[in-house]
């Protein structure tokens, strides 16, 4: 591969980008635009900022799922799937937008994507611990939008202590990697980043759900992430220098999840 200028790196791609409007969703538009490319822009808010075109939609309803991917274009170079709700919002409302929505768009998507396009998820530190979730996902892997209120009670993933945001992030860790190669014939890869807290709108609502655990985590920590922070990771994977990564879940923690594992093995 030649050398590329940093400037160029997402020159001439197209970029789909959901919860563009506020957040790592905002910074990561506006490096994709930084960095050469166009950014078709999907938040059920209104913006002007960093976005070539705007697609107003709400990611909890199948119906206009539906009709964004028949509004989206053909050739889509990658999609970063950033929209998501905080724990402080209804259980049901949490798994429909940050997981069973966001599959629902990716998979609709792909006949529209690119050869050579790639897909990175938003996922979350507080999704590490999947591997203990195991069966409840595996039980998610069919759920639609109509199943998400009986799963939330079947399953305890209601909203105390956060765990509708925590099992949603887990199940979305999971989901990346068992489609690490699902669509590898047309060269397509599925990659996730997990930040740690990070000071967006929304880390209010996660210090108020998580109390005594947040305020841990934020005493070892020596700042909370940027959304400066995590844009030029998400960037870095939708590029065509990451092309040989699929399937990977990268922390973007400033050292937490190394911290939490290193406790847990005594390191």
């Amino acid at each position: 591969m030649s050398a590329i200028h940093p400037q160029h790196l997402l020159q001439g791609k197209t970029i789909v980008v959901t919860g563009c409007a506020s957040g790592i969703g905002l910074e990561t538009a506006r490096l994709v635009k930084y960095l050469g490319g166009d950014v078709l822009g999907v938040d059920v808010h209104k913006t002007t900022r960093y976005v070539d075109e705007l697609y107003r939609a709400d990611l909890s309803d199948r119906n206009v799922i539906d009709a964004l991917v028949e509004a989206l274009p053909n050739a889509i170079d990658g999609l970063a799937n950033i929209a998501g709700l905080p724990p402080t919002a209804p259980a049901a409302q949490v798994l429909k937008v940050n997981l069973v929505g966001l599959r629902y768009l990716t998979e609709s998507l792909i006949p529209k994507l690119a050869n050579g396009a790639s897909i990175v998820n938003l996922a979350s530190l507080a999704g590490m611990g999947w591997p203990e979730s195991v069966a409840s996902i595996r039980a998610a892997e069919t759920l639609d939008f109509d199943q998400v209120e009986d799963f939330v009670r079947l399953h305890g993933v209601g909203n105390e202590g956060g765990r509708s945001y925590f099992f949603s992030k887990e199940a979305l860790i999971a989901w990346t990697m068992k489609n690490r190669w699902t669509w590898r014939e047309r060269g397509i890869r599925m990659n996730a980043v997990s930040p740690g807290p990070v000071d967006t709108p929304i880390l209010g609502d996660f210090i108020e759900t998580l109390g005594e655990r947040a305020a841990q985590d934020m005493a070892v920590m020596d700042r909370p992430g940027r959304p400066e922070d995590i844009a030029p990771v998400v960037a870095f994977l939708l590029s065509d220098l990451s092309t040989w990564i699929r399937g990977t879940n990268l922390p973007a923690d400033g050292g937490m999840a190394s911290h939490l594992l290193g406790e847990t093995h005594g390191l």
